[in-house]
């Protein structure tokens, strides 16, 4: 078996086993981030994966469609024929019809093939199913103290409903026990975000409210609800978004450093910035919050339904847009803007955060034009870089006359090997044990606390959507009266 042996790492023995094996985020993320791991040789042959369905498997289509995306998932389909037949080799596929003892027979039968190895079960289903999971594998005595278990968002719709589910899941697993997955912690420039601040002095330095004027936090997405739509329409860019992806990047920005890279310390100081954060009344939630709705459209020259197209329905509440003006009260941020920004069918797909930092006090240049403030823009998607734009001379006899410069780290260029993807990272550190990227649940708690000050005020107020055309950058082009500066385009 020809592999790469570039990594020394040695993993104890382990069973992933994926309910909700057949569906799309298995077979879009799960198993071609497995395969890459296996292709890169990280782990060797002593890992099996089951792929647990409730339907009437049909074997033959599984492995056609688990062939066709790994193979989408690489290049040089040919060239990696032996170890994509390797791969599939060690995914076994089981039924389930029915929570029960009965109904857990064959995974019992599966995992018994292999004492020594360690279960890792991955929930790849609508959390209203968590529990009943959970409840039947203690059951059938399929945990023990080595077992672990990896979490999808959303967990619930609600503080209330997310306590129940972590209720029914702690009945059988302990907390060092869940993985509760976000995968845009794992991408790469959110990594780096870490290095960038604890251990470039320079940054450091100058990471505070005395330097810093705002921090802008946007994901745009150029798609609508495509195939989630019963799924969005419950749930809606607030908490689809909001309340896990944009609250992770703000914590990395804003939380103070560990004293060590542990995960129980990272997720301490996480921990304390939502804590810190203002939470909404029915009067701030009108001037520092907006929501939409998109309507037809046409994005890169082509039309586009409405969101109520899409869904199927007359009438929908829901929304698709959501901006806000969000405070850390602590001493390093004190009254500095945070402004976060999602939206489905924007006019382009971008995931970034910027920090704008202060002008300088005096222009000591006889010119009048205008000063740049200096920016730190870490793009996550669909580029992986991070570019730190200075006041630069331009070229030329006589006077001073300066423009912004951008200096570019691009991933790609700089760094010429495939970069992993997130589901990859993550899942590797499920297998390590390393919590460090996985949400606790008082971090959970905190985060539907302040989640839930903008939704139960959004209804107390009775604030409506503002539509807007597909297409476009939000309601009106522009967000929040006055804040000029968060809105400028990509």
């Amino acid at each position: 078996m020809s592999k790469k042996t570039k990594h020394s790492e040695k993993f104890d023995p382990f069973n992933i086993i994926v309910f909700g094996g057949d569906g799309d985020l298995a077979l879009r993320k799960i198993y071609p981030a497995l395969f890459h791991r296996f292709l890169d040789g990280q782990f060797h042959d002593n890992f099996n994966i089951a792929a647990i369905t409730r339907k009437e498997p049909e074997s033959l289509e599984f492995y056609e469609q688990l062939e066709r995306f790994i193979a989408n998932s690489i290049n040089g389909v040919e060239k990696h024929a032996l170890e994509i037949r390797q791969f599939m080799d060690k995914v076994c596929l089981i039924k389930i019809k029915e929570h029960s003892e009965k109904g857990y027979s064959g995974l019992s039968e599966f995992t018994a093939q292999f004492p020594d190895y360690r279960n890792i079960y991955y929930f790849s289903t609508p959390s209203a199913a968590f529990g009943e999971i959970a409840r039947t594998l203690k059951a059938a005595n399929l945990i023990d103290e080595y077992s672990k278990v990896v979490l999808e968002k959303p967990l619930g719709y609600s503080l209330e409903s997310s306590n129940a589910i972590n209720a029914s899941i702690s009945t059988a697993f302990q907390e060092n026990q869940i993985y509760r997955i976000d995968h845009y912690l794992g991408k790469e420039t959110v990594q780096n975000l870490m290095v960038l601040r604890f251990t470039n002095n320079l940054f450091e330095k100058a990471w505070n409210g005395e330097n810093i004027d705002n921090v802008q936090i946007t994901v745009s997405e150029n798609l609508g609800v495509e195939n989630r739509g019963d799924y969005y329409d419950n749930a809606g860019a607030l908490l689809d978004m909001v309340q896990n992806h944009l609250l992770q990047l703000l914590c990395l920005v804003a939380m103070e450093p560990p004293y060590i890279l542990d995960a129980d310390q990272v997720r301490n100081e996480k921990l304390k910035v939502l804590h810190s954060l203002r939470h909404f009344t029915k009067k701030t939630v009108l001037t520092d919050t907006a929501k939409g709705q998109y309507t037809r459209g046409s994005i890169n020259g082509q039309e586009v339904s409405s969101y109520l197209e899409d869904i199927q329905k007359y009438s929908s509440k829901t929304e698709t847009f959501v901006a806000i003006k969000a405070f850390v009260d602590n001493w390093r941020w004190k009254d500095v803007p945070f402004y976060l920004r999602t939206g489905k069918r924007m006019k382009k797909r971008y995931s970034e955060i910027v920090i704008n930092f202060k002008t300088v006090k005096h222009n000591i240049f006889p010119s009048q034009e205008k000063l740049s403030n200096n920016k730190l823009i870490i793009r996550l998607q669909p580029e992986e870089r991070i570019e730190l734009v200075q006041m630069t001379k331009i070229p030329g006899p006589g006077g001073y006359r300066y423009k912004p410069i951008s200096l570019k780290l691009d991933y790609v260029d700089s760094f010429k090997e495939r970069f992993p993807d997130a589901y990859e990272r993550l899942i590797i550190d499920v297998i390590r044990g390393n919590q460090t990227l996985f949400m606790r649940q008082d971090e959970l708690e905190a985060a539907w606390k302040w989640t839930e000050s903008i939704s139960n005020n959004w209804k107390a107020a009775n604030m409506p959507n503002a539509l807007y055309e597909a297409g476009s950058w939000g309601p009106g082009d522009s967000v929040m009266e006055g804040e000029d500066s968060w809105i400028t385009k990509a």
